[in-house]
């Protein structure tokens, strides 16, 4: 299994309204950065990622997993574009911020520290295991 970040603004989807799906998910579609649509791409079922409110709010705020590796997106006729679907998991019961990430040394190397404009970033097994404890996981 791996890890992953997944980053959206809240105001336009939060992990309220991935929770509101329910276990038929969504596609995590409208990515227009090539880095990003190659680690969908190396995605697989059953992968974990982080749900991160980014701009407003600033944390990790919930555990999603992959229930589609990468197909077309569908908001794009441009075939380079690729997405994976995923569905919520659960709430971190503490939420995660972007400060306490920093302040974390262990963390130092995180994409989220180092590639802060990243949509959807990879996590180590470390990084996970790390920022779960943080969350009270």
């Amino acid at each position: 299994m791996a890890y992953w970040l997944f980053k959206s603004e809240p105001f336009k989807f939060s992990f309220a309204a991935l929770k509101a799906l329910g276990a038929a998910g969504t596609e995590w579609d409208g990515v227009r950065n090539y880095l990003a649509r190659n680690n969908m791409r190396a995605m697989a079922v059953g992968d974990q990622g982080f749900f991160y409110h980014s701009n407003e709010g600033l944390a990790v705020v919930g555990i999603a997993e992959v229930i589609a590796t990468a197909h077309p997106d569908s908001t794009s006729a441009d075939p380079r574009w690729e997405c994976v679907d995923i569905r919520a998991v659960r709430d971190m019961p503490k939420p995660v911020t972007l400060a306490a990430v920093k302040a974390e040394p262990r963390l130092a190397k995180m994409s989220l520290v180092t590639s802060m404009r990243l949509s959807v970033q990879p996590v180590t097994a470390e990084e996970w295991a790390i920022v779960l404890a943080m969350g009270g996981l």
